[in-house]
C-alpha cells in the first residue's frame, strides 16, 4: 500500500505523494482515452489495481498469521485470485482517477478505497473477510488496513514514531513472536490512518465510511452506495437518490446564453471554480434545461439527482457519483414546505455545483460563493428558433407560430417529441392539440378548456369593434417585428401579450366574440367563471386566478374571464379590512395581467364597473351594443337553418318590432326549431313570435306583440 502521508514521513514518500497529487489535479477533467475507453478496459483496470491491494493482504497475512488461525489458507486465496487476475494497462483517466482529481486525495486514501472494494470482486473474497472479521462481516476492517500499512511502510524502510502494536484483534490474527519484532516496534501506522479514517477527505465527503459498532479499528471499511460498480465503468446508480434524467440541450438558447449572468456562470464552469450555481424558475424542465445548456456551453457534462437542501450525505453522494463521471453535480431540490430559507448542504465539495430549485429561498452557508440564474422567459427570437427546430416544415412561419404560443424552448422540445412520434407534420390548428395533451392540466373549480370553432363570419358587429377583433389577433403575427426587430421592449418598455376588454349588454355577442378570436389564433380558450373563484376567505381568491393564470400559460389558451366585474371592479376607500383585502386582490390582478404573455379577454355587462386602472392597461377596448334592425335581421339570418323555414317568415319586420340583443335572437330561434321539430312542420313566422314573447317575459319586459302580416302579393 502506498506511503501514508504525514508530517513525519520520510523525503521520498513526500515527494511520491506530492507527484502523485500534481498529476491528478492536473487530470482533473475526463480525458479521451477514458472517454473512449470501454466499460470492459475500465473494469480490467479497476481489478488490477485491486489486485495489488490483494497482494499486500497476503503479505499482511503471511507476516501476522498464526498457525490455525487460518490466515494460510487466506493467503493462499488471495494470492491465487490476484494472480488469476490480467496485467491492464493502467488508464490515467479511469474513473477512479477521476474522483480522486476531483476530492484531491492521497494515495493512500486511494488505497483505502480499493481495500474496500475488494470483497466486491469476488464471491470468495468476500467469504474469506468474513472469516478474518471479528464480526463476520464481509468486509476489511480499519485494523486490517492499519497492518497493510504498517507493513508498507516496513517494506520502504521508513520510520513512523508510535507505540508497536503487533498483531490485530480487529483481523482475528496472532502476531508472530520471532526476533525481529524490535523493527516493527518502531513502526505504526495506527496514528495517520485515525486521522484519515476521521477528518480525510475520502470519509469527510462520504466516499469511504466505517461501519459496525465496535472500536476504530473492529469496523469495516466501506465504500459509498453503488460507488464500487461506478468505478467499473457501469452506470450504476444508488437505490436512496433519485436520478433525474436531463436529456439534452433543447434549441432556442442562443441569445440566453448570450446574457452576462449566464456568461460569467459558464466562465465559472471552465474554470472549474468552487462555486454554487442557482437556477431558478417555475417548472423543473425549464431550469433543467438552462443548466444543462450553461454545462453545454462550458464544456462539462452534469449528472443530476433529487435531493433536499440539507440533505448532506445524499449530496455529497451524488458529488461522488458525478465526479467519477467526470461531469459536474446537478441537484434538483425537493421542496419541504418549510418557511425558513433551506441551507444548501453543499459545505466544501470541490468544484462547482449547479442547483434548480422552484423556490428562491435558498441561501448558501460559509464562504462558497453563489450565482443566481432565472429561467424566466426567453426573448422572441430564441422561440422562434426553437420552434423552427421542432417545426421544420412550417419554419417560415416561426414567427407566428412563437406569438401564438410563446412557449418556453424545453417545452417546445417537448412538442417535437410528440411530433416525431407521430410521423406527421402537423400544421397550425394541431399545435394547440399537441400542447393541450402535453400540459396534463388539472383545472381548477369554474375553469373550462375549449377548442373553439368560430369563424369571423358568425360576428355581427359594427365595423370599428370588427376591426378591434382581427387587429388583436394580427398583433400575435407582428409582435416579434415590433418588440424585436424594432425594439420597442427597451424604446417604450412594451410588453408581450394583449389584454383586451368586451363592454356590453348581456347577450350582445361578447362570448361568442372571444370564442372567434380564439378561433383566429388557432388556440383553445380557457373560460373563467369569476363568480366561482371569488372568495370570502383571504387568499383564496388570489390563489384560484393564479392557478387561471398558470393554466393559460401552459396551455397557450386565450384566457377569457367572463363577467369579470366582481374582480376588476372599481377600487374603493379603506374602511374596514374587506375593503383592504378586496384592494389587494385588485392589486394582485393588475401584476398579473401585465406578466401575461399571452391574450386575455375581460368581459363586462358595464364598462362604468371597471376599474380606470384596469382600463388604462387594455390594449382594446370593444363595446357591443345591442345590434341595430340591419343587424339584428342578419342574426335572424345566420340563426335559421334555410332548409327548415316557412314561406311566410318576415325577419325584416321580425328584426324592427323586437330591438334585442343576438342572444335573445339565438335562444329564439332554437326554441322555435324545437316546437317546429315536435310538431313534424317547418318553422313558420307564429313560431319565433312564440318564442320571442318567453324571452321578453323572462327579462320582465312588456312584449311588443306581433308583427304585421306581410301582404300577398
Amino acid at each position: 500500500m502506498s506511503e501514508l502521508i504525514s508530517p513525519t514521513e520520510t523525503a521520498p514518500t513526500q515527494t511520491a505523494a506530492t507527484e502523485f497529487v500534481r498529476a491528478s489535479r492536473a487530470s482533473r477533467h475526463a480525458g479521451p482515452e477514458a472517454a473512449a475507453a470501454p466499460w470492459t478496459v475500465i473494469s480490467a483496470d479497476l481489478t488490477s489495481r485491486t489486485a495489488r491491494i490483494a497482494r499486500d493482504v497476503v503479505a499482511v497475512l503471511e507476516l501476522h498469521g498464526s498457525a490455525g488461525s487460518g490466515a494460510a489458507e487466506a493467503a493462499d486465496f488471495f494470492r491465487s485470485w490476484a494472480d488469476s487476475t490480467s496485467t491492464q494497462r493502467h488508464l490515467m483517466d479511469a474513473p477512479l482517477d477521476a474522483l480522486a482529481a476531483r476530492f484531491a486525495l492521497t494515495p493512500p486514501e486511494v488505497d483505502l478505497l480499493l481495500l474496500a472494494g475488494l470483497p466486491e470482486e469476488h464471491e470468495g473474497i468476500a467469504a474469506t473477510f468474513r472469516s478474518l472479521h471479528p464480526q463476520g462481516e464481509p468486509h476489511p476492517t480499519a485494523g486490517l488496513a492499519a497492518l497493510i500499512l504498517t507493513n508498507a511502510l516496513l517494506s520502504a524502510g521508513a520510520a513512523v514514531p508510535g507505540d508497536a502494536v503487533p498483531g490485530d484483534a480487529a483481523c482475528d490474527i496472532a502476531a508472530p513472536d520471532h526476533a525481529g519484532a524490535g523493527s516493527a516496534a518502531a513502526v505504526d501506522a495506527r496514528p495517520a490512518l485515525r486521522r484519515l479514517l476521521s477528518s480525510g477527505e475520502a470519509v469527510r465527503h462520504g466516499l469511504l465510511r466505517l461501519a459496525g459498532n465496535g472500536t476504530l479499528f473492529e469496523r469495516s471499511l466501506i465504500a459509498a452506495d453503488s460507488l464500487w460498480e461506478a468505478l467499473h465503468g457501469h452506470d450504476a446508480w444508488p437505490d436512496g437518490l433519485p436520478r433525474v434524467e436531463t436529456g439534452t440541450v433543447p434549441p432556442g438558447l442562443g441569445c440566453w446564453l448570450t446574457g452576462p449572468g449566464v456568461r460569467r456562470a459558464v466562465a465559472a464552469l471552465q474554470a472549474d471554480a468552487g462555486c454554487s450555481i442557482l437556477v431558478t424558475g417555475a417548472h423543473e424542465s425549464i431550469m433543467l434545461s438552462r443548466a444543462l445548456a450553461v454545462a453545454g456551453a462550458a464544456g462539462r457534462s452534469i449528472v443530476a439527482g433529487r435531493v433536499t437542501a440539507g440533505d448532506t450525505a445524499g449530496i455529497a453522494l451524488l458529488a461522488a457519483h458525478a465526479a467519477l463521471r467526470g461531469a459536474v453535480p446537478l441537484l434538483v431540490l425537493a421542496a419541504v414546505g418549510q418557511s425558513e430559507p433551506d441551507l444548501l448542504a453543499v459545505g466544501d465539495l470541490p468544484g462547482p455545483v449547479l442547483i434548480c430549485s422552484a423556490s428562491t429561498s435558498v441561501r448558501a452557508a460559509g464562504g462558497r460563493p453563489m450565482l443566481a440564474l432565472d429561467a424566466g422567459p426567453v426573448g422572441a427570437r430564441d422561440q422562434q428558433s426553437a420552434w423552427a427546430a421542432a417545426l421544420p416544415h412550417l419554419s417560415g412561419q416561426s414567427a407566428g407560430i412563437a406569438a401564438r404560443h410563446p412557449l418556453d424552448p424545453a417545452l417546445i422540445a417537448e412538442l417535437a417529441v410528440d411530433v416525431l412520434a407521430q410521423g406527421s407534420q402537423p400544421e397550425l390548428p394541431e399545435i394547440t392539440a399537441l400542447i393541450r395533451a402535453r400540459a396534463g392540466l388539472t383545472l381548477p373549480p369554474g375553469v373550462q378548456l375549449l377548442s373553439p370553432t368560430v369563424p369571423w363570419n358568425h360576428l355581427v358587429l359594427p365595423t370599428e369593434g370588427a376591426w378591434q377583433l382581427r387587429d388583436a389577433v394580427s398583433r400575435l403575427d407582428y409582435q416579434s417585428v415590433v418588440l424585436e426587430d424594432w425594439e420597442l421592449r427597451g424604446r417604450a418598455h412594451a410588453t408581450g401579450g394583449t389584454r383586451m376588454l368586451f363592454t356590453g349588454p348581456p347577450g350582445t355577442g361578447k362570448s361568442l366574440a372571444a370564442h372567434a378570436v380564439a378561433t383566429a389564433a388557432a388556440t383553445d380558450l380557457l373560460l373563467v367563471d369569476v363568480s366561482r373563484l371569488v372568495s370570502k376567505w383571504l387568499g383564496e381568491t388570489e390563489k384560484h386566478l393564479a392557478a387561471a393564470f398558470d393554466a393559460a400559460e401552459r396551455t397557450q389558451a386565450v384566457l377569457l374571464l367572463d363577467e369579470a366585474d366582481a374582480l376588476f371592479g372599481t377600487r374603493t376607500e379603506i374602511s374596514d379590512a374587506n375593503d383592504r383585502y378586496a384592494n389587494l386582490e385588485t392589486a394582485y390582478l393588475l401584476q398579473r395581467l401585465d406578466s401575461f404573455d399571452g391574450l386575455v379577454i375581460l368581459t363586462s355587462n358595464l364598462r362604468s364597473n371597471i376599474d380606470a386602472a384596469f382600463i388604462r392597461r387594455m390594449d382594446f377596448v370593444v363595446e357591443f351594443p345591442v345590434p341595430d334592425a340591419d343587424g339584428r335581421a342578419e342574426l335572424w339570418s345566420r340563426h335559421l337553418p334555410l332548409a327548415a323555414v316557412a314561406g311566410d317568415i318576415d325577419l325584416v319586420a321580425l328584426a324592427r318590432l323586437y330591438p334585442v340583443p343576438g342572444g335573445w335572437i339565438r335562444n329564439a330561434a332554437i326554441a322555435a326549431a324545437y316546437v317546429a321539430a315536435a310538431g313534424e312542420d317547418l318553422i313558420s313566422q307564429a313560431h319565433l313570435v312564440a318564442a320571442m314573447k318567453r324571452e321578453y317575459a323572462k327579462a320582465a319586459l312588456r312584449f311588443p306583440g306581433e308583427p304585421p302580416r306581410r301582404r300577398n302579393d
